[in-house]
């Protein structure tokens, strides 16, 4: 897989990491991807149905030492 960009949104609460991304992923040509990282346990769904709601694709997350990472194509 080849990332883009990545947001570094760590340590960042509702609904900052949802605000970057959608400013991240407007720098984004459609079919880009962005990588995701942050402490907000909220992200997982909160990214999810973002995603969902905006036509991109959730291609994958992970966590990983309390950091979660999420992969999304650009739609």
């Amino acid at each position: 897989m080849t990332i883009d960009k990545v947001l570094d949104a760590k340590g960042l609460a509702c609904p900052m990491p949802v605000v970057k991304t959608r400013k991240a992923i407007n720098e984004l040509e459609s079919g880009q991807v962005l990588e995701i990282h942050t402490t907000d346990k909220g992200a997982k769904s909160d990214l999810t149905a973002w995603a969902k709601s905006g036509g991109h694709e959730l291609l994958k997350h992970e966590e990983e030492n309390d950091v979660f990472k999420f992969w999304i194509k650009k739609g």
